[in-house]
């Protein structure tokens, strides 16, 4: 038990911390808010029981919404603004009456006494709700003066930059303004090596050449102005932008997105061609195709007016769901799953939300009612589709889709039939009268002309009949006339060739919109069996009405999504981008902006972001150039020990951001450095090297080698080296070699790859075949292409693979192990032998085996070197 003088001492120690969270309030020159510091507290500790979910509430007390904390409940409110003492919200969560305290214990949460401070606080301050943060649409923020803060030079970090050196540009204002309220600077320039390094992977995903670091990094440092520097930065943005490697670049988060994948899933897991949507996706980002026109396609491009093929291929972003087709599957389930996997990507991709909670029941955090969520599900709840589907490759509804060589070569074919064509009809013309000649000769050799017997009667009658007359027609046409022979030999070919052509087009899996919708019920508890009350297409409350005159199908929906006042979209958008290039999304939980999300780190900044995008016509190119051409952008990513203390996850972005490639950005940086890249844009997926028995352990049957997916048929030549994006992905077996990486299986819509660090990462870059082929073809450049010395041989590879120049230290430890490796092979030449035997890429044979061998190993190690697979 507690008597007076232990209460007295709680209640003076909350006094003390609420006190003690005013003056770090205040010290940030920041005041109390609801959204950033109350809401994650209620949200976490008590939405779950007295949220917007009803009948999960307990004693139908509410405090997700101001009205229902002040509600009077058996003569108790968890809230009274400015009276602490009467508000049993403060009550219960400072008792120490385990039947009283909240929350209660058997939930395993527990508030830390500086949350309750600010409970206390916000109280005491009259404790007023605000809407959601997320759910008002942006406005445009003035942009802070730079001449207007003052920072610590040196504080925090001892590599500090002179924010003089900072240009005037927008996003550093905000991010300086950040900085300067938490007393910190930002850091230097990083080197010119690393910064063009940096840039070339962020916009094309490849690493890049000496040549290109040399150029940018003398044109760097012959002139040290800011002037020179911004634009240097510039012209190379500029000219990486440009690149058809930027739209492979930013393609692979999209298809992430978009679940894309080359086989259906589930338990058989059969293939399906869907590249022709990828390459789509690729060619949209490279002609920088307007943002809310490349969403407006992909949910509703088939019900624009006059809809072209591009159009409708676009809508394959919504068919890239997983596919059933098992025996004893219940069809109904299936099409309902499909329904809710297109309302849960959608939910995610544009509105950066986990409307899936509400499948089932009412939202436990954000206002979404289950009702609300059928309503979402009604749009997508009228493709002629089957539950159960995809035998034989794609399912319906499909299009033809040539590619650009078929689309060439068929339009050439038809102006070739269309010439034959003609050439027949004017031989055909000028036959009659030599059919004429022939009729009276043929009657005078009828005895010794062998004529079939049709046709010696019809040249015999009296009076011929139309029959008659068209049996001697074709008769002459088909063994007579060599002109018409040829004639019609030659269009038959033509007639065959096109269609063999055509027979080869691919289809890929599209949306359609059935004359009648089936009608949509809400779920029970989600079940496909247990329908409840009827329900029409609409979007939730608790954002902002459909545009006037909206339809009520998926284009209605798709331009409320882009619709100027729609407040999730466009900060959904740029907060994405801005983590793929700095990191981590100003909104740090990328995938939810709702009430279990995190704040924004600079919500001003983003903002400003979001009405920059939407206002330049969502041009993506140009907000990539906005973020990447910034100061905090090309800041180091060297941290002090001080500053990793005050800010471990790089928040403030007081330094450059630092972590690993990705899975495919690690793999193609080894094929690109050993010139085995193949540049090919698009086409069908390809099968790189791959350990065997991987598909046939984890398959079930196969029903057709080719459309089950279960034996893995290896690409050969060229098609070994495409980009990693290309590769060939089976949902039950993604790529091991990128999996490795953290890519994800693509069977849901994934928007944030975790990134982790494990033995068999490292395994990888050692032994596989990739690996090792690429490393013994570039170990073969620099004894063909580089100068002899290994000391300028190293120094070229190291600059190959990190963009820098290699220390002396690190030059004569290379050196060392490629004389002792050399040592090794010259008394194990079948080792070196079958070293370099790996990988189909024809070894040089005029090479030393033992010296090339060496060679590998060192290149080996320079490719798994951490600066190698690291983005810094």
């Amino acid at each position: 038990m507690w008597d007076d003088g232990d209460l007295s001492m709680v209640r003076l120690r909350f006094l003390l911390l609420a006190a003690l969270s005013v003056l770090t309030l205040a010290a940030q020159g920041t005041d109390l808010s609801y959204n950033r510091d109350i809401r994650p507290i209620l949200s976490d500790a008590c939405f779950a029981c007295h949220g917007p979910d009803k009948p999960a509430r307990k004693a139908g007390r509410r405090l997700d919404t101001s009205d229902g904390a002040q509600a009077e409940i058996d003569e108790v409110r968890a809230l009274v603004p400015g009276d602490l003492a009467k508000s049993d919200l403060i009550a219960r969560i400072e008792s120490h009456d385990p039947d009283e305290v909240m929350p209660p214990p058997k939930s395993e949460k527990k508030l830390k006494p500086e949350q309750i401070a600010l409970l206390r606080q916000w109280v005491q301050e009259g404790g007023k709700y605000e809407p959601h943060w997320a759910f008002i649409a942006p406005v445009a923020p003035a942009v802070p003066r730079i001449a207007d803060l003052r920072l610590p030079v040196g504080e925090g970090n001892d590599a500090a930059a002179d924010i003089s050196d900072w240009s005037a540009h927008p996003i550093d204002a905000f991010i300086l303004q950040k900085l300067a309220g938490a007393n910190l600077a930002p850091s230097r320039e990083a080197e010119p090596e690393m910064l063009i390094r940096r840039l070339t992977f962020d916009i094309t995903g490849l690493p890049p050449t000496p040549a290109e670091v040399v150029a940018f990094a003398q044109a760097w440092t012959a002139d040290p102005s800011i002037a020179n520097r911004e634009s240097q930065i510039g012209k190379t943005v500029d000219r990486l932008l440009a690149s058809p490697r930027f739209g492979e670049r930013m393609a692979v988060p999209w298809l992430d997105l978009a679940r894309y994948a080359d086989t259906h899933g589930f338990h058989l897991d059969a293939g399906r061609d869907m590249w022709r949507w990828r390459d789509w996706v690729i060619d949209a980002f490279n002609r920088n195709q307007r943002f809310d026109e490349f969403v407006c396609w992909q949910l509703a491009g088939d019900l624009l007016p006059q809809a072209t093929a591009e159009q409708r291929v676009a809508t394959g972003f919504l068919r890239n769901n997983m596919i059933n087709f098992e025996g004893g599957a219940i069809a109904e389930e299936y099409l309902a799953a499909y329904v809710k996997d297109r309302v849960n990507t959608v939910g995610t991709a544009f509105l950066g939300l986990t409307v899936a909670c509400s499948e089932c029941h009412d939202h436990k955090f954000d206002p979404f009612t289950q009702r609300e969520y059928y309503q979402l599900y009604s749009y997508f709840n009228a493709v002629p589709e089957k539950g159960l589907d995809g035998r034989e490759g794609n399912a319906a509804p499909v299009m033809s889709f040539p590619t650009a060589e078929q689309t060439t070569a068929i339009a050439g074919l038809r102006v070739h039939l269309s010439q034959r064509e003609k050439d027949l009809a004017a031989v055909t013309a000028e036959s009659d009268a030599a059919q004429r000649e022939w009729e009276q000769q043929a009657m005078a050799d009828l005895p010794a002309a062998k004529l079939p017997a049709p046709v010696a009667a019809a040249l015999t009658a009296a009076e011929r009949s139309a029959a008659q007359r068209e049996e001697l027609q074709k008769y002459f046409r088909d063994k007579v006339s060599r002109p018409l022979r040829d004639a019609n030999a030659a269009l038959t070919k033509a007639r065959k060739e096109l269609a063999g052509t055509e027979a080869k087009v691919g289809n890929v899996m599209v949306m359609e919109q059935m004359k009648t919708p089936r009608e949509t019920h809400v779920l029970l508890r989600g079940q496909y069996n247990q329908p409840g009350d009827a329900v029409q297409p609409g979007t939730p409350a608790s954002l902002p009405p459909l545009p006037e005159g909206a339809t009520a199908d998926r284009l209605g929906l798709a331009r409320w999504l882009i619709s100027p006042q729609h407040p999730l979209m466009a900060r959904v958008t740029v907060n994405r981008f801005w983590k793929q290039f700095m990191g981590t999304g100003i909104v740090k939980t990328v995938n939810d902006f709702g009430a279990q999300g995190e704040w924004p780190s600079h919500p001003e900044l983003l903002d400003w972001l979001a009405t920059q995008f939407t206002g330049s016509g969502w041009d993506v190119k140009r907000l990539v150039r906005q973020i990447v051409t910034s100061a905090a952008y090309r800041q180091s990513a060297k941290v002090s020990p001080r500053l990793h203390e005050r800010d471990p996850e790089n928040r403030l972005y007081a330094r450059g951001p630092r972590f690993r490639l990705s899975a495919e950005e690690i793999r193609d940086t080894a094929l690109a450095v050993s010139g085995l890249l193949n540049p090919k844009i698009g086409g069908a997926s390809v099968s790189p090297y791959q350990p065997e028995g991987l598909w046939e352990e984890l398959s079930s049957r196969g029903d057709s080698k080719k459309w089950t997916a279960q034996f893995y048929e290896q690409s050969h030549g060229a098609d070994l080296y495409r980009r990693s994006l290309y590769t060939f992905w089976k949902r039950t077996c993604p790529p091991p070699q990128l999996q490795t990486f953290d890519a994800p299986d693509r069977e849901t819509c994934t928007v944030n790859r975790e990134r982790t660090n494990t033995p068999l990462q490292a395994l990888v870059l050692l032994n596989d075949p990739t690996y090792v082929e690429a490393a013994r073809v570039l170990a073969e450049r620099l004894m063909t292409d580089a100068a002899t010395l290994p000391e300028e041989r190293i120094r070229w590879a190291f600059r190959l693979a990190t963009a820098r120049t290699a220390t002396d230290a690190e030059v004569r430890l290379l050196v060392a192990l490629f004389e002792k490796q050399k040592a090794r092979y010259t008394t194990q030449r079948e080792e070196a032998v079958k070293l370099l035997t790996n990988g189909e890429h024809p070894r040089n044979e005029a090479l030393d085996p033992v010296e090339l061998a060496a060679w590998t190993n060192v290149v080996s190690t320079i490719l798994n070197l951490d600066e190698t697979v690291t983005r810094g």
